[in-house]
């Protein structure tokens, strides 16, 4: 696929579009992608992606393996590609923001990749230039539930500083790869974030406390348990600390869930206190 950096490009291409009957337009592939960070996620990401674009990958250190498919490069080279994905950690983004702005070149296009949306968009906006644009995206989906394939997995797409048709686009490339792409506000992917992916993480976390192990008298729902464990436990514990720090709703989620756990320990103490009267 080839996009353009901004409308006027667009425009004076349109009459050369060929439509596909279910309604994606293509073209030719000579956009360069830039991943940003070669932790678990951005090898899996630049590997995805290569899958249909030219893809470059730059890491600060060299000792990150690079996917075979995806070109390493240096940061001069991720700054010339028309569309840089940032896959680094959410404490650390707007550090790496804040590196790269003086250098980008207009019109390009910064995406990023963070499991909270509200915090990197404001970031994005405050830091970059105005003549360059930006989308907040989360795939909400990693190197361990994706090892199957990402068909039917969901991706969230949030509105940024980046014209319509450049975001259709996309939205469009996503759907290509099988993904449910679905558009809200950062907000709103925040708000509901809390009591799925944040929830899921605090609990993951908690029963790997526990040290719980496979059992020939496992039930379904406890293997279902072990899962979660393992899909959460398996990710950096810094990503378990940005999830709960960076995503305002996520305070009231472990209030909520304490509350409810205090809630169901109650139970107990009634009934082992109405025992002990007997």
């Amino acid at each position: 696929m080839l996009f353009f950096r901004n409308n006027h490009n667009i425009k004076s291409y349109i009459l050369s579009l060929h439509l596909e009957p279910h309604g994606y337009i293509y073209y030719d592939s000579s956009m360069k992608i830039g991943v940003y960070g070669l932790g678990r996620f951005g090898y899996f990401w630049s590997e995805l992606l290569a899958g249909k674009f030219e893809v470059f990958a730059y890491n600060r250190s060299a000792d990150k393996p690079c996917p075979e498919n995806v070109k390493r490069c240096s940061r001069d080279e991720l700054l010339n590609c028309d569309v840089i994905y940032l896959c680094v950690s959410i404490s650390s983004f707007e550090k790496v923001l804040k590196s790269l702005s003086p250098d980008i070149k207009p019109d390009t296009l910064i995406v990023d990749t963070c499991s909270v949306k509200t915090y990197p968009a404001s970031v994005m906006k405050s830091i970059l230039q105005k003549d360059v644009s930006y989308l907040a995206t989360h795939p909400m989906f990693g190197p361990d539930s994706g090892k199957n394939g990402v068909e039917g997995l969901p991706l969230v797409f949030c509105s940024g500083r980046c014209d319509k048709s450049v975001q259709q686009e996309w939205i469009s490339s996503f759907q290509e790869f099988g993904l449910n792409v679905i558009e809200m506000s950062a907000e709103q992917h925040d708000r509901e974030a809390a009591f799925t992916q944040g929830i899921t993480h605090f609990v993951g976390r908690v029963l790997g406390e526990l040290n719980l192990q496979s059992s020939e008298i496992g039930t379904v729902g406890y293997r279902s348990l072990l899962e979660i464990i393992e899909q959460t436990c398996n990710d950096p514990m810094q990503l378990f600390y940005d999830l709960q720090h960076y995503n305002p709703f996520n305070h009231d989620m472990r209030m909520q869930l304490m509350q409810s756990v205090d809630n169901t320990m109650h139970k107990f103490t009634d009934i082992d206190r109405e025992e002990s009267d007997l």
